[in-house]
C-alpha cells in the first residue's frame, strides 16, 4: 500500500469554505490506471503466495506477474521519455525490484519442482528393485 501511495500520490489539495473557517483536506491520485495495475500486480502475487503447495502454478504466476512489472516499468520509462505527467522519482526503480524478484522467486519454484521429481523418481525405483 505504501509503495501504491508513494508511486501514485498526487498532489494533497487543502480547500478552504467560501468563510474561510473549515480546511479540507484530500488526497488526488494523478493516475489512476496505475493504482489499478498495481493492485492486479498485488493479487497475483498475493495469489502466488497462498497456493504453496502448487509449485507449478506458483511458478507461473511469479513470471505472470514478473511480466506486469516488466510492463508497466516499461508504460513509466514510455511515460517518462515523452514526457506525459509528471516526472516519478526514485519509486519508478520499484517495478523493477518487483520483476526481478518475482523471478528470482519462479526459479526457486522450478528448482523445488525438479528435487520433488528427483525424490519421486528415486522412490519409485526402490520400489521396483524390492520386487
Amino acid at each position: 500500500m505504501a509503495l501504491a501511495i508513494a508511486l501514485l500520490a498526487g498532489t494533497a489539495y487543502t480547500v478552504a469554505d467560501p468563510d474561510g473557517m473549515v480546511k479540507v483536506t484530500y488526497l488526488q491520485l494523478q493516475r489512476p490506471y496505475f493504482a489499478i495495475l498495481l493492485s492486479i500486480l498485488s493479487c497475483m502475487i498475493a495469489l502466488a503466495l497462498i497456493v504453496y503447495k502448487n509449485r507449478i502454478l506458483q511458478m507461473r504466476l511469479a513470471v505472470l506477474s514478473a511480466i506486469v512489472a516488466l510492463g508497466m516499468q516499461a508504460w513509466l520509462a514510455w511515460m517518462y521519455f515523452t514526457f506525459q505527467g509528471p516526472v516519478f522519482k526514485w519509486t519508478v526503480i520499484f517495478p523493477l525490484i518487483i520483476c526481478i524478484s518475482n523471478l528470482l522467486a519462479a526459479r526457486g519454484c522450478f528448482q523445488d519442482q525438479l528435487m520433488v521429481e528427483s525424490a519421486y523418481r528415486v522412490r519409485e525405483r526402490r520400489k521396483r528393485n524390492r520386487k
